[in-house]
């Protein structure tokens, strides 16, 4: 899920993720991946695995680079890099990346797992990012699919496509999926013996990794009980979300009144935080499990309320 959360203002928004508790991201080695620190299942293998894995694989998506006005790199050859611990890393040969981009400077690092790491600053146009490239200069033998290539810093970059559409947050994890489906669970929401929601047709939303999310029909909600909140946030799977207030408990139910094409059955129904007021499904009080809380990443810079919009709206 990440979540990335944001004050946004009509014109430019400050967007960084980390706002626990709601959907965020997911994926192969986030959060309870199966390649994260925190996994929430295991492989059935009669020994122990390592504590690290590192997974790499094709892209198999073009992929392109925004900055300083230009195109700074461009192509059909990327490598995803998956880390336990951080978002996927999209690697870029050094052959589809422009002459002079890159500037050698004389910071270098060791990466744990990949060795030597040297440090580049983006030079284009009348921009310049310091530190915000870098490459493995001496790969062990088992990691040589990132031989030849850099990888972009996605906070210092103006901004990554996959073709034509701008990819927020960090590179698309094909392992975070979401399904929505119908259901006639029974969903009640309560503060102080008030109840606030109760509905037999909310919708699950089931995001890789995480717990169900219950949302619920407007209609079924008493929104007397709710003040929007100050604040939005924005998921790369789904979009803006807005927060109210229930009563005295802050931020704890939210919408994403206009969700993305991919979750639109979502659009404007209210979901409500357990460890927050008192949520039951059929009669059992749901809590917020273990490891759901979304973990801090960052800030995304220069996104604007129209970019994380939905296509077309």
């Amino acid at each position: 899920m990440p979540i990335i959360a944001a004050d946004l203002t009509p014109a430019r928004a400050t967007i960084w993720a980390g706002l626990p508790g709601k959907e965020g991201t997911m994926g192969l080695a986030w959060q309870q991946g199966p390649l994260a620190p925190g996994a929430n299942g295991r492989f059935l293998v009669p020994e122990p695995l390592p504590d690290r894995l590192l997974f790499a694989e094709p892209l198999r998506r073009r992929m392109r680079v925004q900055f300083g006005g230009a195109w700074i790199a461009d192509s059909d050859d990327v490598v995803l890099l998956h880390e336990p611990g951080r978002y996927p890393v999209a690697y870029f040969p050094l052959g589809d990346i422009a002459a002079g981009i890159l500037e050698p400077g004389e910071h270098t690092t060791r990466h744990r797992d990949l060795g030597p790491t040297s440090w580049y600053t983006v030079r284009a146009g009348n921009q310049a990012a310091r530190r915000a490239a870098w490459q493995h200069t001496d790969l062990p033998d088992h990691a040589g699919e990132l031989k030849g290539r850099a990888a972009f810093a996605w906070r210092a970059m103006n901004a990554f496509y996959e073709e034509d559409e701008r990819i927020v947050g960090h590179a698309a994890d094909a392992y975070h999926r979401i399904d929505i489906r119908q259901t006639s669970r029974h969903i009640v929401a309560r503060l102080g013996g008030q109840v606030i929601a109760d509905t037999t047709h909310p919708l699950a939303l089931y995001e890789s990794g995480f717990a169900p999310r219950w949302y619920v029909p407007r209609a079924d909600v008493d929104e007397s009980a709710l003040t929007p909140a100050k604040g939005q946030t924005f998921c790369p799977y789904k979009g803006l979300c807005s927060y109210y207030d229930v009563r005295d408990a802050h931020r704890a139910a939210w919408s994403y009144e206009d969700a993305w094409t991919e979750v639109r059955r979502v659009s404007g129904l209210i979901s409500f935080e357990p460890d927050k007021i008192e949520v039951s499904l059929d009669g059992t009080r749901l809590r917020q499990e273990p490891g759901q809380s979304v973990v801090p990443h960052g800030i995304d810079r220069d996104l604007t309320t129209s970019e994380v919009a939905p296509a077309g709206s």
